[in-house]
């Protein structure tokens, strides 16, 4: 077998048994087609870890970061391994090849009184009942009240949220739901684009809207693209250009630990499988903490 029908029948089967994230699923597509264009007659069972090592290479030529080739290991080691699995290969040469170690760099966060400015502003424009003033509105206030991906939100339905509980059901990275809390200001915010936003959005679409909650301006569901572009616009302005919508996230993860939530908790709203990537929301209220020494204490 070929290594580019291989890559094919191992795409499928992410994406229709194992439910990869559509995002997690183009870059492991963008990697292995890469591979297989650096071994276009080099049968699947022939490929040694020589082929992997000058694939890698040529990567970092073109200057690839260590988190571009952390990535492109980890593809090739979960093509082979299920490769081997399925019998499609006898050996798997992946299995000695080194990830260079990913430097940890802090998210971006945003102070709380910006995120009051940001989302005060929001509540100002939506109060003209534009109808994409209000989804913008309650979009922004549900990620950040919930510590919500981007993409999560965009995927939620109408019946995912509990009004009288004020809860939302999620639907995260590997299928895996989880229900977590929002506050009164993103209920309200959900109420009136319910109500006065969501209503007139859907008219656009003819019926496009389906049971989606956020709807983009032809009245369908709100894209990840689009809502991407709606946050960092917001967040660009307050915190830097280079700020991506995921720095909502971080604040809300930070934010809840500044205000003495446990780890453990902070863990399960975010959905993380592991406490060690909860974890690293704890350096960053230290070096806040550490910030505010040295510009306070007389003996700092």
């Amino acid at each position: 077998m070929q290594v580019h029908a291989a890559v094919e029948e191992y795409l499928a089967h992410l994406s229709s048994v194992r439910r990869v994230a559509d995002a997690t699923l183009r870059a492991y597509r963008s990697d292995l087609v890469d591979l297989e264009r650096s071994l276009p007659q080099v049968p699947l069972t022939d490929v040694t870890r020589d082929h992997l090592r000058d694939w890698l290479w040529a990567a970092t030529q073109r200057g690839a970061s260590r988190a571009t080739l952390a990535r492109r290991i980890a593809s090739v080691r979960g093509f082979f391994a299920w490769a081997v699995e399925t019998g499609r290969a006898g050996a798997d040469p992946s299995l000695r090849l080194t990830a260079p170690r990913r430097g940890r760099t802090l998210p971006r966060v945003a102070a709380a009184d910006t995120l009051g400015r940001v989302l005060g502003e929001l509540a100002r424009r939506a109060e003209g009942g534009d109808p994409i003033a209000l989804r913008d509105h309650a979009l922004v206030e549900l990620v950040y009240a919930s510590a919500l991906r981007v993409a999560e939100a965009c995927g939620l339905d109408l019946d995912a949220v509990d009004a009288g509980r004020q809860t939302v059901r999620v639907t995260g990275k590997g299928g895996k739901d989880r229900v977590v809390p929002y506050g009164d200001a993103a209920a309200e915010a959900l109420a009136a684009y319910l109500v006065r936003g969501r209503p007139a959005l859907a008219e656009r679409g003819a019926g496009a809207a389906g049971s989606a909650l956020f709807l983009g301006a032809r009245g369908a569901r709100l894209n990840t693209r689009s809502a991407y572009d709606v946050v960092s616009r917001l967040l660009g302005h307050e915190i830097g250009r280079t700020a991506g919508p995921h720095a909502l996230r971080h604040s809300a993860a930070t934010h809840l630990l500044d205000g003495g939530a446990d780890l453990r908790a902070v863990q399960e709203m975010l959905g993380h499988a592991s406490l060690g990537t909860t974890q690293i929301y704890t350096h960053v209220s230290t070096e806040r903490l550490h910030a505010s020494y040295r510009r306070a204490h007389p003996r700092a």
